[in-house]
């Protein structure tokens, strides 16, 4: 089986372009996904308990415990250490179940595949990126972002062209919706070839 990653700053598309790999028959593991569905369940009483104020009725309040964490290295790092294993988990399970299925590849979807991740664990590695100024709109519209946080969440990311540097495969995201979907179609044909090994970098 296999198994490619999926990376890409924020604001880059890299949502579509995953469920793009879903709608050609890839089983998609979200990490992100998962991490929503902890903050509902298992990671919320860890999170409470470590960040006391940031859940409401069993669930974590994301904006409270961003207040927390955003801009502060060490809380991050305290809350990665309880959230990462977690998530490893689900994607153990994913893993175990795609390989019982027969199935012939997987993505993971991982928004910090180079920075908290091995990128040698995959077959190959996929980058979404778009132009900077694509980018900056993308994200700047979305409800409640602003400039501060935005530069926040670039700081915790490593950046573009250097992802772009490290990757087998790159998806532009900023030519429209039916470019991405052919490169995408491109890039299935090109990674799930028998001999394909992935670059070493």
């Amino acid at each position: 089986m296999k198994i490619l990653g999926l990376t890409g700053s924020v604001g880059m598309g890299k949502s579509t372009t995953a469920q793009m790999f879903v709608d050609e028959g890839v089983p998609m593991f979200d990490a992100d996904a998962a991490v929503h569905l902890l903050y509902k369940g298992e990671a919320a009483p860890l999170i409470e308990r470590e960040f006391p104020g940031t859940t409401k009725n069993g669930t974590v309040d994301r904006e409270k415990l961003s207040a927390q964490v955003v801009g502060n290295p060490e809380a991050l790092s305290r809350l990665e250490k309880l959230v990462h294993p977690l998530v490893g988990k689900l994607r153990a399970k994913f893993m175990q179940d795609a390989e019982k299925e027969g199935t012939k590849a997987v993505l993971l979807d991982i928004p910090l595949l180079f920075e908290t991740g091995d990128p040698s664990k995959f077959h190959a590695v996929i980058v979404v990126s778009a132009p900077e100024d694509v980018q900056r709109e993308r994200v700047l519209a979305r409800p409640g972002m602003t400039l501060e946080k935005f530069e926040a969440i670039l700081k915790r990311q490593m950046p573009d062209p250097e992802k772009r540097a490290r990757a087998d495969f790159v998806i532009n995201t900023g030519e429209g919706l039916q470019s991405a979907r052919n490169q995408v179609k491109q890039v299935l044909a090109e990674a799930l070839k028998p001999g394909w090994t992935r670059k070493q970098k």
